[in-house]
């Protein structure tokens, strides 16, 4: 959600959710520009341009869902469920963008799909079919394949350094 929020639009959302969009917009300036996610969008850059971020956005993702275990003692699944279960208790501060997109998501289950390759081919195929199939993000799962232990090696590092930021981050909020 937080993504379609611009500018201080967010001054208008509860406190809490205020924090939340701060800490995606700080997550996504840090990510950006972290040497090692430049390393891993650097291996698709010329087959994908700048969709090579979104892609791997996504990739990261994956392993994040995949080794879930080695970053909370609360399963996948439950934390999941708990995750659907909060958006429909807050469904009412949900941008309408959110709320369209809340029953396809939890239909589809999107999340869990996140742990496996095939799940991130169907949710790059859906993104490359709203881009009107110009990104070619569908093709994606062929590299995340080829390159699958230097992108999981290289998210390891990312995400250890990426939860102490955003812990910081989070205190000063």
């Amino acid at each position: 959600m937080a993504d379609g929020i611009r500018g201080k639009k967010f001054e208008h959302f509860p406190q809490d959710v205020q924090k939340g969009i701060l800490l995606h917009r700080f997550i996504d300036t840090y990510t950006d520009s972290h040497d090692i996610f430049r390393q891993s969008t650097r291996r698709l850059h010329e087959k994908y341009h700048h969709y090579s971020g979104v892609i791997i956005d996504i990739v990261y993702d994956h392993f994040l869902a995949k080794n879930w275990s080695n970053y909370s003692d609360e399963k996948l699944e439950d934390f999941i469920n708990r995750f659907y279960n909060s958006l429909h208790e807050n469904y009412a501060v949900l941008t309408e963008k959110t709320q369209g997109l809340m029953p396809y998501m939890i239909e589809r289950n999107w999340l869990l799909s996140y742990r496996t390759v095939e799940g991130i081919h169907q949710i790059l195929t859906q993104m490359d079919r709203r881009s009107r199939n110009v990104s070619k993000m569908q093709f994606a799962s062929e590299e995340l394949k080829e390159f699958y232990t230097e992108f999981e090696q290289e998210f390891t590092l990312f995400f250890e350094d990426i939860q102490q930021q955003a812990k910081q981050k989070l205190l000063s909020l």
